[in-house]
């Protein structure tokens, strides 16, 4: 019996380090494909005229870089920001088009307050999926 839990322990820490090898936020690609477009979101949010053009491609790679993550290495706060980004990308369309309200500070506080949920969700579910 003590076998096998020294197994499975160790054949859990080998796909958990494995996970985090194709995880993007561990690597250089996360500083491109979230750090950016968040500062984008910051500029954004105090330059209104550039807003729609600075948020919506930043919310759209945010989105699919999520779910092309969560797809690579099973990361489980990216299976709730992908969608979350995607839908906030078309919310600003359509405020855009002042089909529906926008406030910016509050568009953003809600939005960082998921993301926030998003990553407390891995302490009880963890890091990854597929361990």
């Amino acid at each position: 019996m003590g076998l096998r839990m020294e197994t499975k322990q160790s054949s859990s820490a080998a796909s958990a380090a494995s996970c985090q090898a194709n995880d993007w936020l561990c690597s250089g690609k996360g500083l491109l494909l979230w750090c950016l477009p968040i500062l984008a979101l910051i500029v954004g949010g105090s330059w209104s005229t550039l807003r729609p053009w600075l948020w919506i491609p930043a919310l759209l790679v945010m989105g699919v870089a999520c779910l092309a993550n969560a797809t690579r290495c099973g990361r489980v706060h990216c299976y709730f920001t992908g969608p979350l980004y995607l839908l906030a990308a078309a919310y600003v369309v359509l405020a855009e088009f002042h089909l529906v309200p926008m406030n910016p500070n509050r568009f953003l506080g809600a939005i960082l307050l998921l993301t926030l949920l998003a990553y407390l969700a891995e302490f009880p579910l963890g890091k990854y999926r597929n361990t």
